[in-house]
C-alpha cells in the first residue's frame, strides 16, 4: 500500500476483498490493517473499495458483535466524506452489519455509534441521488435482517416519492410498502385537514399515485406492490377502477349533520335570497385530499399504459387483489375482459390466466362472454388452450351463453383441428358445471324431432363427439335428460364410454346397470386396502428369505406380478408399486444368476451360464438407473439401496468376466476398479452404513484388508461366496413416489396416408406430448426417431417448446425434422420420448461433502465418473412416411 499510484492501491484493495471470499482464508487477520489504511487514505475510489472489502470481511466473519460494531463505527466516521461513492459504501456497510438486536443497540449507544436507523434516516435528504437511494436500500436491508423499522420514517419516505430521480422513487415505493405491512392499522393525519386515515390506506393511495409516474420502471414496481396490499379498505380498492373523483375527495357529511348545522344557525333557506345555500367557504380540491388523486383509476391507468410490462404488472396485481375480495373481482371483470384484446400476446395470456384464477367468484354476462370467445380466433396455440382452460372453470349465466360458447368452440375446432383434445376437455367441464342450462338445448343439439326419425350422425366427426361430451357430462347430474335421447345416442354413449372414458362419465341410463368402480366410501384413507396390500406383499418377501431358492423365486415372481397389476389398477399408487416391483425384479435376476447348479458345471459348459449371468447383470444395471432417475420423490435411504444393488451387479459382472478371461493381467485392473467403487460407495453413504448390517457391502468392508492384498482369483472367490451369503435389504418406501411418464398426443399414429416428401429434403412432423412428474424437462427430455433401416436420430427440443400448465405437469409442443434417401414404398418410423440421465447429477454425488468433492471425483472410477444414458419413457408411435425420389 506504499504505492503512489491510486489505481494500484484500488486493485490491491479489491484483491483483498476477493481473498476474503475464498474458502479457507481467515479474514480477521487483515481487518485491522484495512481499518488503519482507511485512516490515511486520500483517494476516494480506494476508500470506497476498502469499505467494500470491510463489508466482505464483516459478512464472512461469524456473528461477532464487537467486530461488527467496530466496522459500523468506521463507516459512521466516513459518512461525512465528500465523495458519493464513499458515502454509498458506508450506508451499505451499516445496512448489512448494523446491530439488529435491542441489547446490542443499548451497548452501542454508550459507545459513539447512535441508533443506526437515525444515522441512515439523516441521509434520506442527501444532496446526491445515489446516496439517497443507498440510504433507502440500507434501511430495507435492516428490515430484511429482522430489525423493526420505526413508523417515523414513513413521512420522510413519502417526501421522497416526489424526488427527481427514478432510482430514489423506486426505492421509496418499496420502503413505503414495507412500512404499510408493518403498521397497517396505525392512524396518520391527512395534511391540511382534520381527517385521519389508516396508514395502509394512505400508503395504498400514495403507491397508486406512482402508477402514473414518469418512469416505467417505477410504474411496474408500484403496480406489482399494489397486488400484495390486501389489508386495504374496500372503498379505496374500488376507487382504483374509477377515474371519477369521489365527491371532491372530501368526506361527505350526513344529512343529520347538515340539518343540525342549519338548525343551530337559526335559519333555513327560504329560496328567496340569491345563493343563500351556497357553500360557506371556497375549497381548493387540491389541498383537501383524503386519498391521493392517483388512486382514482390507478388500475385504469395501469391497464392502459403504453409499456406492456406495466400492463402485465397491473393484471397480476388485479389478480391478487381479486382473489382476496369477491366484490372487487366482480367489479374488475370488465377491465380484465378488455385486456383479452391487447396487442401483445404475453399480456393477453396473463389476463386469461388471471381470469381463470378468479373464475370461482364470478359469472360472465353474455356481452363479456362474447369478448372472451372472440379470442378463440387467435393464431397462437398457447392463447387458445389457455382460453379453453378458462372456459372449463367459468360460470355462464344463460342457456344462450352456453349455445354461443359451443358454436364458437366448434368453429375453433373446424379452423384448428389440432385443438381437438383441448376443446373436448373444455366441453366436458362446461357440461358438468351447467346441467340445467344444457337441458333445454338437447333437442336442438341432437337434432331430434318429436315424431320424425332424424338421420344418425357420423360417429367419426370430432364436432359431433364434442356435442355428445357436453350433453353426457350435463346428464350426469340431470336425471331427466336421457329421456330426450334417441336410440342411436345410447349406442354412441356405449361406444364413447369405452373409447373416451376420461371424457364421458358413467351414467344411470334406463335399462342399463351403472357400473361403479369406486372404492366404497366407508373406508377411510388411513386404512386404504391397496396401501396395506403393498406393505404386506413386501413383508412377506422379507420374512421368507430363508426359503429354498426355488420357493423364493416363485414368491418373488408372484409378488412382482401382483405389484404390477396393483399399479395398473390404482393410479395414485402406480409409482410406489412399479418402483417396488423393479427392485424385486433386480433381486430375482440376482438370485437366478447365482444359482448353485449353474456354477458347479465343468468349464466347457460355461457358455450358456455365463450368458445368463452377464445379461442378468446388465439388466440389473439398467433397472437401477431407471429406479434412480425415473422417479421423483426418491430419498437418500432408497438411493443407498439402489447403489447397493448396482454394486452387486458389478460384482456379478466381475465374476463372469473372471471365468471367461485367460491370463491374470486384465483381471488386476478390473479388481482394482471394483475395490475403488466399494471405497467410493463407503465414502458417499457413510451415514447409512449402520442400517445395512448383513448386506453384501457390509461383509465386503469387513473383508476389505484381505481383499486388497489377495490375488484376483481369490478376490473373485470371496465375492462369489459373499454374494451368495448376503441377505437382501428392506426397501423403505417414501411418502410420495411418482414415476415420470409421457404420453404422445400428436402424431396419433392412426393414419394410413403416408407423409410424402422429396428425398434429400426435410419434412416437419408436429410432436405434442404431455409429461408427468419429470424434473427439469428442458435438460432431460429428448425425442428419438427410429427409421426402418435401423438408423436412429436424437432431437433435443428447445427450452421454449416446454409449457408448464400445472405442478408436476409439462407439455412439449415441438417440430421434428425428418429426412431420408428415396424408398420404393411407404414404411413406418417410430417416434418416442427418452429421458436422459447423467450419474454426476445423481442424488449420490450431492451427498459427498464439498471439501472431499475434488479428491473423491478423482477417486471415483471412470465408469461412475459421469455415466450418461437414456431411458425410454413413452410408448412409441408409428408414423407412415414415404420419401419420393427427386424429379430430374
Amino acid at each position: 500500500f506504499q504505492e503512489n499510484d491510486a489505481s494500484v492501491r484500488l486493485k490491491i484493495a479489491s484483491l483483498l476483498g476477493l481473498l476474503s471470499k475464498t474458502a479457507g482464508f481467515s479474514p480477521d487477520c487483515i481487518m485491522d490493517d484495512a481499518i488503519n489504511t482507511l485512516q490515511n487514505e486520500k483517494s476516494h475510489q480506494v476508500l470506497a473499495q476498502l469499505l467494500d472489502t470491510l463489508l466482505v470481511i464483516g459478512t464472512k466473519l461469524p456473528e461477532n458483535p464487537s467486530v461488527r460494531m467496530r466496522l459500523v463505527e468506521v463507516a459512521c466516521k466516513h459518512l461525512t466524506d465528500s465523495s458519493h461513492g464513499v458515502r454509498n459504501k458506508c450506508l451499505q456497510l451499516i445496512g448489512c452489519l448494523g446491530p439488529v438486536e435491542k441489547g446490542v443497540a443499548k451497548e452501542a449507544e454508550s459507545q459513539a455509534a447512535k441508533d443506526v436507523q437515525k444515522i441512515i434516516g439523516d441521509h434520506f435528504n442527501d444532496q446526491d441521488p445515489r446516496v439517497r437511494t443507498a440510504a433507502i436500500k440500507a434501511m430495507l436491508q435492516l428490515h430484511e435482517r429482522g430489525l423493526k423499522l420505526q413508523q417515523a420514517i414513513y413521512n420522510q419516505a413519502c417526501k421522497l416519492l416526489a424526488d427527481d430521480y427514478e432510482q430514489v422513487r423506486s426505492a421509496a415505493v418499496q420502503l413505503i410498502w414495507v412500512l404499510s405491512q408493518l403498521y397497517p392499522e396505525s392512524i396518520v393525519p391527512i395534511p391540511s385537514s382534520n381527517e385521519e386515515i389508516r396508514l395502509v390506506d394512505d400508503a395504498f393511495g400514495k403507491i397508486c399515485h406512482m402508477v402514473s409516474d414518469g418512469s416505467w420502471v417505477v410504474r411496474v414496481q408500484a403496480a406489482k406492490l399494489l397486488g400484495s396490499m390486501q389489508q386495504v379498505s374496500s372503498h379505496f380498492l374500488e376507487q382504483t377502477l374509477d377515474k371519477k373523483l369521489m365527491s371532491d375527495l372530501r368526506r361527505k357529511r350526513t344529512a343529520h349533520e347538515r340539518a343540525k348545522e342549519l338548525y343551530s344557525s337559526g335559519e333555513f333557506s327560504s329560496g328567496r335570497k340569491w345563493g343563500d345555500d351556497a357553500p360557506k367557504e371556497e375549497i381548493d380540491t387540491g389541498a383537501v385530499n383524503l386519498i391521493e388523486s392517483g388512486a382514482c383509476g390507478a388500475f385504469v391507468h395501469g391497464l392502459e399504459d403504453e409499456m406492456y410490462e406495466v400492463r402485465i404488472a397491473a393484471v397480476e396485481a388485479l389478480c391478487m387483489l381479486a382473489q382476496s375480495s369477491p366484490s372487487f373481482a366482480e367489479k374488475c371483470l370488465d377491465f380484465l375482459v378488455d385486456m383479452f384484446n391487447d396487442e401483445i400476446e404475453e399480456v393477453r395470456l396473463q389476463s386469461i390466466h388471471t381470469m381463470r384464477k378468479i373464475s370461482n367468484n364470478i359469472t360472465l354476462r353474455e356481452d363479456q362472454l362474447d369478448t372472451v370467445l372472440a379470442v378463440l380466433e387467435d393464431s397462437s396455440r398457447d392463447i387458445r388452450e389457455a382460453l379453453h382452460e378458462l372456459l372449463c372453470c367459468t360460470n355462464v349465466s344463460t342457456k344462450e351463453g352456453i349455445h354461443l360458447a359451443l358454436v364458437e368452440l366448434l368453429k375453433n375446432l373446424t379452423k384448428y383441428p389440432t385443438d381437438r383434445e383441448s376443446i373436448w376437455k373444455c366441453l366436458k367441464f362446461l357440461g358438468s358445471r351447467h346441467p340445467t342450462l344444457v337441458l333445454p338445448l338437447v333437442p336442438e343439439l341432437l337434432s331430434t324431432h318429436p315424431f320424425f326419425d332424424t338421420p344418425e350422425p357420423d360417429m367419426d366427426d370430432p364436432a359431433y363427439i364434442a356435442v355428445l361430451v357436453l350433453i353426457f357430462n350435463a346428464a350426469k347430474s340431470c336425471p331427466t335428460m336421457p329421456a330426450l335421447f334417441s336410440d342411436h345416442t345410447f349406442r354412441h354413449y356405449a361406444y364413447l364410454r369405452d373409447s373416451l372414458s376420461h371424457l364421458v362419465p358413467p351414467l344411470r341410463l334406463p335399462g342399463r346397470k351403472l357400473v361403479s368402480s369406486a372404492v366404497s366410501p366407508s373406508i377411510t384413507p388411513h386404512e386404504d386396502p391397496s396401501q396395506q396390500f403393498l406393505h404386506q406383499s413386501l413383508e412377506r418377501v422379507y420374512n421368507f428369505q430363508h426359503l429354498d431358492p426355488r420357493g423364493i423365486q416363485e414368491l418373488l415372481e408372484f409378488t412382482i406380478r401382483d405389484l404390477q397389476r396393483l399399479g395398473e389398477l390404482q393410479s395414485e399408487l402406480a409409482g410406489m408399486a412399479d418402483f417396488t416391483a423393479t427392485y424385486l425384479q433386480c433381486q430375482l435376476l440376482l438370485i437366478k444368476a447365482l444359482q448353485e447348479k449353474l456354477w458347479n458345471v465343468a468349464a466347457p459348459l460355461y457358455l450358456k451360464q455365463n450368458a445368463l449371468a452377464s445379461t442378468a447383470a446388465k439388466q440389473i444395471l439398467e433397472e437401477t438407473y431407471k429406479m434412480e432417475f425415473m422417479y421423483s420423490g426418491v430419498e437418500s435411504r432408497q438411493v443407498v439401496i439402489i447403489h447397493h444393488m448396482r454394486l452387486q451387479a458389478k460384482a456379478l459382472q466381475l465374476i463372469v468376466t473372471a471365468r471367461t478371461t485367460r491370463g491374470v493381467e486384465p483381471l488386476f485392473g478390473m479388481c482394482e476398479k471394483f475395490l475403488q467403487e466399494v471405497d467410493s460407495f463407503q465414502r458417499c453413504f457413510i451415514s447409512e452404513l449402520p442400517h445395512m448390517q448383513g448386506s453384501f457391502v457390509d461383509k465386503l468392508l469387513d473383508l476389505m484388508p484381505r481383499l486388497v492384498t489377495s490375488k484376483p482369483s481369490e478376490v473373485v472367490k470371496i465375492l462369489q461366496t459373499t454374494l451368495r451369503q448376503s441377505t437382501f435389504l428392506h426397501l423403505p418406501l417414501p411418502e410420495q413416489l411418482h414415476r415420470a411418464t409421457a404420453n404422445i398426443i400428436e402424431p396419433t399414429g392412426e393414419s394410413d396416408n403416408p407423409l410424402r416428401f422429396t428425398s434429400g429434403l426435410v419434412v416437419a412432423l408436429d410432436v405434442d406430448a404431455t409429461l408427468e412428474h419429470v424434473q427439469d424437462p428442458q435438460g432431460t427430455v429428448k425425442v428419438q426417431v427410429l427409421y426402418p433401416d435401423g438408423q436412429a436420430q436424437l432431437i433435443h427440443p428447445k427450452p421454449a417448446d416446454f409449457r408448464n400448465p400445472g405442478p408436476g405437469r409439462h407439455r412439449l409442443i415441438t417440430q421434428v425434422y425428418l429426412s431420408h434417401t428415396a424408398w420404393t414404398e411407404p414404411c413406418q418410423i417410430e417416434v418416442r420420448l427418452l429421458l436422459a440421465y447423467n450419474s454426476n447429477r445423481s442424488k449420490a454425488s450431492s451427498r459427498i461433502p464439498k471439501s472431499t468433492w475434488s479428491e473423491s471425483l478423482e477417486a471415483l472410477p471412470p465408469s461412475e465418473n459421469g455415466i450418461e444414458g437414456t431411458i425410454p419413457f413413452s410408448k412409441p408411435v408409428k408414423v407412415y412416411i414415404m420419401p419420393k425420389p427427386a424429379r430430374r
